[in-house]
């Protein structure tokens, strides 16, 4: 298996194990209930991870890696206007190429519990990274810069989840874009039939 094919290989079935531990959490969710999502058998998957746990801990360096592609691309960027639309941008680009992912960052917010996979957004992974792309520190205690990054993120993790159900990714797109700057106090304007955001 040539190493693009396989690190393809190995994106899917991070993804659609981060789905099934969001859906059933880590505890509940078997290695076969994992290889029969993604079309193999148990065998093929211990392939590729040895273990659950190895499987946890890899979607977990996967959340990292993810969050840190994020903040390589808004990093150079001041805070403010400009760096909001494209951490935006990138985050439903991230969103609908990761959506298993998307679905479990969601958990702590949606049930919490014990069995959360993915680090806090003190710990890193996206979550941390996607608060880190907006300059906002979740630790401090919450300002309005916030909780509108918090209420955006929580609309762009919906809403993309929604898009990639109902197969409408670049339909919703820009809505969800709009919708997410909206959110976090800038303003919209309709142009020439399109909405397009303004400073």
């Amino acid at each position: 298996m040539t190493r693009p094919f396989r690190q393809q290989v190995d994106e899917s079935i991070l993804d659609q194990a981060a789905a099934l531990f969001a859906r059933r959490g880590v505890a509940k969710t078997s290695l076969q209930e994992v290889a029969d999502a993604v079309g193999l058998s148990k065998t093929g998957l211990l392939h590729h991870f040895p273990s659950k746990d190895a499987l946890r801990e890899a979607v977990v360096a996967q959340a990292n890696s993810l969050g840190q592609r994020v903040l390589d691309q808004v990093r150079d960027l001041p805070v403010g206007v400009d760096r909001d639309r494209t951490a935006l941008e990138v985050l439903v680009d991230v969103a609908f190429a990761h959506p298993g992912m998307v679905a479990m960052l969601l958990i702590p917010v949606a049930r919490g519990g014990d069995d959360v996979v993915v680090p806090g957004p003190t710990d890193g992974g996206v979550g941390g990274a996607a608060f880190d792309a907006f300059g906002v520190d979740p630790v401090i205690p919450a300002s309005e810069r916030a909780v509108r990054v918090a209420g955006a993120l929580a609309a762009l993790a919906v809403l993309s989840l929604a898009a990639h159900h109902d197969d409408q990714i670049s339909t919703w797109r820009p809505h969800i874009v709009a919708t997410c700057f909206d959110a976090l106090g800038h303003g919209r304007v309709a142009r020439s039939g399109s909405d397009q955001v303004e400073d």
